[in-house]
C-alpha cells in the first residue's frame, strides 16, 4: 500500500473519536469514564469491583520481577528485583472488554492493564482505546500502563515486511484529548523464564521460553496508535526507570504532545526487521539521562518513518547510541527532525534534505551550535554530550552559503546551488533542569501549562513542552556522505 493512501486511512480511522471527544469536558458517546484515586476507584460513577468477569475491576495482582529467586527464574538481576511488599502496594486497573476508556485522576502506586484474552490478537473487534484525561499513574515495579492482548492488525513474520503499515485497525490505542495534561511514571519487567532447559550439570540455563518481559514505563505486546485532537495541545509525560515508550511490533504516533526522560531507549519497537516506528504528526521530545549506561533516542529493529511533526530527541551522552537508529532504515518524508548522539545511523531514501554534522570533539551539553545563511539562523543546545547532529526540515534545499559556528567560533563554510539543505527558524529553547529526576515534577510545573509561541519557525509555531521540561532545545544520527573532523555534510 502507498504511504499517501495509508497516511490518509490512519487520519479516517480517527476522525470519528477525536471528533467524539473535542476536548476535556465534552463526552464520548458510548465511553466508559475510569475516575482514579489511592482512595477509591470509580466506573462512570460508581464504585469499581473486584469481580474478574467485569469490564474494570481492580486487583492487586501485577506482575513484577521477584526477589530471592534462582537463576531459573529469569534473566534479571538484583537491581531487577522487588519485593512482594512492594508490588502488593500496587492497585491493578484491569479492563477486559473492547470499548473506549477515559481516564482521569491519580494512582500514586498502579497500573493501567488491558487484557482482552487469548484470543483477541486475531480478533478485529478486540480494539480497546485509552482517552489520557488528566491522569497522574507512578508504577515502582512495572509498566504504569500495559497493553497485553488486544487484536494485533499487523504480522511478525520477516517475510513480506515492509516500512509502510496500516495500524488503523489496531487494537491498543491511546488519544491524548486537547488541554490535557498526563503524567506517567513506569519501571519495566526484566525476563521471566516460562520454562528452561538446563545444561548437563544444571548449572546454566541454555535454552528458554519466555512468560513475561516488559521494558518500558508505556508498554504494547500489540500494535500501538497514539493520537492528539485538533491542536495537538494533549500532553503525555513519561518518567522511565528503564525505556519510555514501547511497542513490541508496530507503533504509529500521529499527534499529541509526548515528552520522555528515560534511562534506555526512549522509544524501542522491538521486532528484529519487522517492526515499524512511524510518526505522522505531534511533537516528540525524547531525553535519555543515562542511568542506564546507554540509550538511543528512538530504536526501531526494523523501520523508521517520519512523515511529520515535530521529533526533537538526545541519546545517551556516554554510550555509542544514536538520536534516531532503526536496522533496516531511517526515511524522513516530512516534519521537523533534530537528533543527536554519538554514532551515525544511514538515512535511506528520504523525500526531505537533511544537514549531518560530525564533531571531532564532543560538543559539550549546554555548548550552542548555530547553523547560518544570510541573517536566518537555527540553533541547537542540548543537555547531553554529543558527537552527532543531524537536522531536517522541509525547507531544505534553498540555494545559498551556509555557515556553521560553535558558539562564536566559525567551523566551516559550505555553498549550495540547491538540492542541498537550509535551516531557518529554530527550535525551542530551555533546558532540563540538572537536578531532574524521573518521578519529580519540575519546579513551577502546572497541568496544561504551554510556553509563548516562539515565531522562529516560518509558520510562528514551535514544540510546545511544559515549562521546564525540555530535553534540551534541539537534539543526533547521519546520513550518507559523512565527512571527518569538524565539518557539515549536506545532503538531498
Amino acid at each position: 500500500m502507498k504511504k499517501r493512501i495509508v497516511s490518509l486511512l490512519l487520519v479516517l480511522a480517527l476522525a470519528v473519536p477525536m471528533t467524539a471527544c473535542g476536548g476535556q469536558n465534552k463526552k464520548i458517546e458510548g465511553a466508559s469514564y475510569i475516575e482514579l484515586s489511592d482512595e477509591k476507584i470509580t466506573i462512570d460513577g460508581d464504585d469499581v469491583t473486584t469481580g474478574t468477569k467485569e469490564a474494570v475491576y481492580v486487583a492487586n495482582d501485577i506482575v513484577y520481577y521477584e526477589a530471592g529467586k534462582d537463576f531459573t527464574y529469569g534473566e534479571g538481576t538484583e537491581a531487577d528485583e522487588h519485593s512482594k511488599e512492594e508490588a502488593d502496594a500496587h492497585t491493578v486497573v484491569h479492563i477486559t472488554k473492547p470499548g473506549t476508556y477515559v481516564l482521569s485522576g491519580k494512582l500514586s502506586a498502579g497500573q493501567i492493564a488491558v487484557d482482552l484474552g487469548e484470543d483477541a490478537e486475531d480478533d478485529p473487534e478486540a480494539v480497546v482505546t485509552l482517552v489520557l484525561n488528566g491522569v497522574d499513574i507512578t508504577c515502582n515495579v512495572a509498566p504504569a500502563v500495559i497493553f497485553y492482548n488486544v487484536y494485533e492488525c499487523g504480522s511478525d513474520e520477516e517475510e513480506g515486511a515492509t516500512k509502510e503499515v496500516d495500524t488503523s485497525a489496531a487494537g491498543a490505542n491511546v488519544l491524548l484529548p486537547d488541554g490535557s495534561t498526563n503524567h506517567v511514571r513506569g519501571s519495566y519487567v526484566a525476563r521471566i523464564y516460562k520454562s528452561v532447559e538446563l545444561n548437563e550439570e544444571g548449572t546454566e540455563v541454555v535454552d528458554s521460553k519466555k512468560l513475561h518481559k516488559y521494558d518500558a514505563a508505556f508498554y504494547s505486546k500489540m500494535s500501538m496508535n497514539i493520537d492528539g485532537e485538533e491542536t495537538d495541545s494533549g500532553v503525555l509525560n513519561i518518567w522511565a526507570e528503564n525505556e519510555g515508550l514501547d511497542s513490541e511490533l508496530h507503533l504509529t504516533i500521529n499527534g499529541g504532545q509526548i515528552n520522555i526522560v528515560s534511562g534506555n531507549d526512549g522509544i524501542n519497537t522491538n521486532e528484529d526487521n519487522v517492526s515499524v516506528t512511524t510518526i505522522n504528526g505531534g511533537w516528540l521530545n525524547i531525553r535519555v539521562d543515562g542511568r542506564t549506561g546507554e540509550g538511543d533516542g528512538i530504536d526501531s529493529n526494523g523501520w523508521l518513518v517520519i512523515n511529520g511533526g515535530v521529533v526533537n530527541t538526545v541519546a545517551c551522552s556516554t554510550s555509542m547510541d544514536a538520536g534516531i537508529d532503526s536496522d533496516k532504515g531511517i526515511h524522513i518524508n516530512g516534519g521537523t527532525v533534530v537528533a543527536g548522539g554519538n554514532m551515525l545511523d544511514h538515512i535511506s531514501d528520504s523525500e526531505q534534505g537533511y544537514v549531518v554534522f560530525m564533531f571531532s570533539d564532543k560538543v559539550k551539553g549546554g555548548e550552542e551550535i548555530t547553523l547560518m545563511k544570510d541573517e536566518e539562523s537555527h540553533f541547537v543546545s542540548m543537555p547531553n554530550d554529543y558527537t552527532y547532529l543531524l537536522m531536517s526540515k522541509a525547507s531544505f534545499g534553498d540555494e545559498g552559503v551556509y555557515t556553521l559556528w560553535k558558539g562564536d567560533k566559525q567551523l566551516s563554510v559550505i555553498e549550495t546551488s540547491g538540492g542541498g539543505m537550509m535551516m531557518p527558524g529554530g527550535f525551542g529553547d530551555g533546558q532540563m533542569p540538572e537536578d531532574f529526576e524521573p518521578g519529580q515534577m519540575p519546579e513551577g510545573f502546572e497541568p496544561g501549562e504551554r510556553p509563548e509561541k516562539s515565531g522562529r519557525f516560518e509558520n510562528g509555531e514551535r514544540p510546545a513542552m511544559p515549562e521546564n521540561f525540555e530535553p534540551g532545545k534541539t537534539s543526533g544520527g547521519v546520513g550518507p556522505g559523512r565527512m571527518p573532523g569538524k565539518k557539515v555534510v549536506l545532503k538531498k
